[in-house]
């Protein structure tokens, strides 16, 4: 008999999941009985673009076409192009560029997406010392522009040398980051983990296994994500995996088509996250939903200002839905 891993485990989750619907939705009740620190009733589809996202040559342009569009959220890479040649530049050298074009818009900076240099499980500790150096200049430009937190993987598959995936590498992760979340905290933001599919990143694939980092960690300046692309291959179940964090630790989402990881819709009907958006509602989850995903190159017939207005209407639809 074939069965299907997700479709199982989502269908075991289902009378769970309808007893602590129910109890969010009894107007008699302000929390959740079966999640008892979140507030159903908190939950908001706030939707975030990456810079790259909205069609205009200028961001003056995106800006205005996303307003119009109803998107509250931009999110930013926290490296910044530099001539060929010239030192590294970091979100920094954007802070004042970012606030004046923000000005009097009803768009905040929601999340940064990495941008820094080294990695934190680099063997090499001038490779590592690069990622403290480089995430610290990010975090502060982070902090001054409202941001919910900064975007980063503890190594991807291409980084070597790596240390080995042991207890003891863990326990080390975890003493580097709370030093580095304690710092995100302190200038009013967060570092955020983000689990990525097997074949960008063995070590970290799973929102639960983020979330259990964060735990152990115990900082508020530690948080973690869910991409709804690298969840396609990795998680069992879109809703259990926002459960297993919740709202302590779940601080953004990414979402991009299943398929191929272009806008939403273009995937027709692998393209859909309503079983994310069930979970993401059962934890009160009230912070951005970010576009990060492309177009597919051959198809020049696409306009790319009517594909991501449908995009964002089927997430809309779709979240009414769950």
């Amino acid at each position: 008999m074939d069965i299907n891993r997700r479709n199982f485990i989502s269908a075991s989750l289902g009378s769970a999941a309808l007893a602590t619907l129910a109890a969010c939705t009894n107007e008699s009740s302000t929390k959740c009985s079966v999640l008892a620190d979140c507030n159903c009733k908190d939950a908001k589809l706030n939707i975030s673009f990456q810079e790259g996202i909205a069609p205009g040559e200028t961001l003056t342009e995106k800006l205005d076409f996303m307003e119009k569009l109803g998107v509250n959220g931009l999110e930013v890479n926290g490296g910044v192009r530099s001539a060929p040649g010239s030192p590294p530049a970091f979100l920094d050298t954007r802070v004042d560029e970012l606030k004046q074009a923000l000005s009097g818009r009803n768009i905040k900076i929601s999340a940064i997406c990495a941008g820094f240099r080294g990695f934190v499980l680099a063997e090499d500790d001038a490779v590592r010392q690069e990622f403290h150096d480089t995430m610290k200049v990010i975090i502060e430009a982070a902090g001054a522009l409202g941001s919910t937190g900064v975007i980063f993987v503890p190594a991807f598959n291409r980084q070597i040398p790596v240390r080995p995936h042991t207890a003891e590498t863990r326990t080390f992760m975890c003493e580097q980051l709370k030093e580095l979340g304690q710092f995100a905290l302190s200038r009013n933001t967060t570092i955020i983990f983000e689990p990525l599919n097997r074949r960008e990143a063995h070590y970290l694939r799973q929102v639960g296994d983020a979330a259990q980092l964060c735990r152990d960690i115990d900082c508020e300046g530690v948080k973690c994500m869910g991409d709804f692309w690298h969840m396609t291959w990795e998680e069992a179940s879109d809703k259990g995996a926002f459960i297993s964090a919740g709202k302590k630790y779940l601080q953004h989402v990414h979402v991009a088509s299943r398929k191929n990881r272009w806008m939403p819709g273009l995937d027709a009907e692998a393209d859909n996250y309503i079983d994310g958006f069930k979970g993401l509602k059962m934890i009160g989850y009230d912070k951005y939903i970010s576009f990060e995903c492309g177009m597919p190159r051959d198809r020049t017939d696409l306009d790319r200002g009517t594909v991501v207005t449908a995009a964002v209407q089927l997430l809309r639809d779709q979240w009414e839905q769950a």
